[in-house]
């Protein structure tokens, strides 16, 4: 399985909360496919030089979130979507536009500024779309 999740133990963000989100944006976004087998959390745990615990901490949040199905044993897998990916989808981009926004107002950026390079930036990548 292609490494696809790291973390930044300085960033803020708690370490399994970076795994939670890792894990299902690349779910949404197809980079992992229903049934697909997650590593182990002790694989895991050692590739991020993290404990066992957080990463097992992520998984159980992901499964009760119904990204994941664990089967003891057996391992990790991802849970067939059935409509789930439109919801990580919209739920990846509000928190990439809260981010965002928390990013701008952190550097004093008033909202009417705000506003304006948001307009910007949608005609920029969406100029098919101008009205």
């Amino acid at each position: 399985m292609p490494t696809f999740i790291s973390v930044d133990p300085r960033s803020g963000v708690p370490v399994y909360r970076q795994v939670i989100d890792q894990v299902k944006r690349a779910v949404a976004v197809g980079v992992l496919g229903d049934g697909e087998q997650l590593p182990t959390v002790k694989a895991l745990a050692l590739q991020l030089t993290v404990n066992a615990n957080t990463v097992a901490r992520a998984y159980r949040d992901l499964e009760r979130d119904g990204v994941i199905d664990t089967s003891p044993g057996r391992g990790s897998f991802v849970r067939s979507a059935n409509g789930e990916q439109t919801r990580s989808l919209d739920a990846i981009a509000r928190a990439t536009f809260d981010a965002a926004v928390r990013d701008v107002r952190t550097l004093g950026v008033g909202r009417a500024d705000a506003t304006l390079f948001f307009h910007d930036a949608l005609n920029r990548w969406y100029p098919e779309e101008l009205a």
